[in-house]
């Protein structure tokens, strides 16, 4: 079965990220399409990396989220 674009974006948007605090990728990807373009940036709107492992198991998927987008997620990225 061959999954159009946007259905492989729903499915997508529902991988958890943030697994402590239960936030889906679709959250990160929303703000990132809004202008968030840092992991600082994404980790302050969203709480990630608040909960018990401190941003250790999503970070790197927050990363991700943001390579998809042509972003490194360091702060290089917004002085451009």
């Amino acid at each position: 079965m061959h999954r159009t674009k946007k259905e492989q974006e729903i499915i997508d948007g529902l991988k958890p990220v943030c697994i402590c605090k239960g936030i889906k990728a679709r959250v990160f990807q929303e703000r990132v399409k809004a202008g968030m373009i840092t992991v600082e940036e994404l980790k302050k709107a969203t709480g990630a990396g608040s909960g018990s492992c401190k941003g250790e198991r999503c970070t790197p998927r927050i990363r991700e989220v943001l390579e998809k987008y042509g972003h490194s997620g360091d702060l290089k990225d917004k002085v451009r």
